[in-house]
């Protein structure tokens, strides 16, 4: 028991709190987290959605894959240069009030699309909700740094980030359920089709509406909203940048931070990186259910049980990995990109030679894994290089790159998988890995520095 008390008196004295004043703050810490990442997992049920929606939209629609490549290609786009500028939006004008905002908006912009028949309307509309959910991530990580000492913040992100990978395990349940809930259109033999496409963006945002009302009025800003000073930082090297941090947001103005941060050519270099991670992991997850159902012959219900284990092994990777570099390597987390882009490639380049479906679940939930843990180590990364000064910046230039990867993949691996050329996809999702090996390799040499 004393060497209880006096870890946590170390502690708290490390971050310039008394004891009383840790428990305080890692209260409202753990609150924000926990908080956020719930309401993260349930805002996925108005994205992924129509993913798992396409095999159906396909079917009862007859619109082509390059068609619907185009409409998921559109969220890409929007959310991408949304998060360009809601990161610095939220940090001028209050993040909570993004956050809450645009989770309300994606919820209502969902169920609005199910009453549509137009493709060209749905496309418009599914282009707004990109924007709606781009008011949430790179907020999110503004408040995230704020509550976070940055020796901890892979551990935050990659618990955050590991929540948004179950929210896709989630979603893809919610939406079977609504399939089941929700009978298609009745076929030529008179029996209803397995599910209506329309249910995926109704019953799987419900989430998103009960839990954003707790966000807004437990989750705490700041440490000064609850009578708190700011932590202080633990290693020289961030108290000397958030220092440099603040007095450029003090002396240059609020835009500023976009001109610093291009102006770094390893921010650049992580830019690629996060560019070709989402590229893979997009480009799995919106084409696996349709592989299920068109190489491996399976009913689009069992296709999505299948694929499951993609999103499970991503969000095991993006907790556990990001975690580990708090440990050993906080103030440069590339080696664990490296090595994630190695492995990742590895398992995707193996996938399409697999016709078990046992085997099959196996590797998907390795490549989900590594893919998705070099996205923690990001997000870990756009803490540590924004401090709590621009974060929510740093988070949405990132979140921007991401997003225009995934943007591509979806028109570019639409129109070859209109051509059937599944192997194709998988040779050029491994290739992308290794490449993001190698940008992880560049931005390392003679790195000594967060940034």
């Amino acid at each position: 028991m004393a060497d209880s008390t006096l870890s946590i008196d170390f502690r708290a004295a490390s971050l310039g709190y008394t004891a009383g004043e840790y428990a305080k703050f890692r209260k409202h810490a753990w609150l924000m987290l926990l908080m956020f990442s719930i309401l993260y997992l349930f805002l996925y049920g108005g994205r992924f959605n129509l993913g798992l929606a396409i095999p159906l939209m396909t079917e009862q629609m007859g619109w082509t894959k390059t068609q619907l490549g185009i409409l998921s290609s559109v969220m890409f786009w929007t959310y991408g240069f949304g998060h360009l500028f809601n990161g610095r939006l939220g940090e001028i004008f209050g993040v909570k009030r993004f956050i809450v905002a645009g989770a309300i908006l994606s919820a209502a912009t969902n169920v609005f699309i199910s009453f549509q028949d137009s493709l060209l309307l749905i496309t418009v509309l599914w282009g707004f909700n990109g924007y709606f959910q781009s008011m949430l991530w790179s907020p999110g990580l503004a408040l995230m740094a704020r509550w976070w000492p940055g020796n901890t913040r892979g551990f935050a992100t990659g618990l955050s980030n590991g929540f948004s990978g179950l929210g896709q395990v989630v979603t893809w349940f919610l939406v079977a359920i609504a399939f089941a809930l929700v009978p298609g259109p009745a076929g030529p033999d008179g029996q209803p089709g397995p599910g209506d496409w329309r249910a995926a963006f109704t019953i799987p945002v419900i989430g998103i509406l009960c839990v954003v009302g707790f966000f807004y009025f437990l989750v705490k800003g700041r440490p000064s909203d609850v009578g708190l000073k700011e932590y202080k930082e633990a290693e020289p090297e961030r108290v000397e940048q958030e220092a440099a941090l603040e007095a450029i947001v003090a002396s240059k103005g609020k835009i500023y931070p976009y001109i610093y941060l291009f102006s770094q050519w390893r921010f650049v270099l992580w830019c690629f990186i996060v560019a070709g991670s989402n590229t893979a992991r997009y480009g799995l997850l919106t084409w696996i259910p349709s592989y299920y159902k068109e190489a491996l012959q399976m009913d689009v219900k069992a296709g999505i049980v299948g694929s499951v284990w993609l999103p499970l092994g991503m969000a095991l990777g993006t907790v556990i990995v990001p975690w580990i570099t708090d440990k050993y390597c906080s103030i440069n987390r590339l080696p664990a990109v490296i090595i994630c882009a190695l492995a990742a490639g590895a398992t995707v380049f193996l996938f399409p030679y697999l016709t078990d479906p046992f085997i099959v679940a196996g590797v998907l939930f390795l490549a989900g894994f590594f893919i998705y843990a070099i996205n923690g180590v990001v997000w870990a990364y756009a803490t540590d290089v924004g401090g709590r000064f621009f974060s929510g910046t740093a988070t949405g230039i990132l979140d921007w790159a991401a997003y225009m990867g995934a943007a591509m993949q979806a028109i570019i691996f639409g129109a070859i998988l209109d051509t059937g050329a599944w192997n194709l996809l998988f040779i050029v999702v491994g290739g992308v890995c290794v490449a993001n090996a190698v940008f992880a390799v560049l931005a390392g040499v003679g790195n000594k520095k967060i940034a």
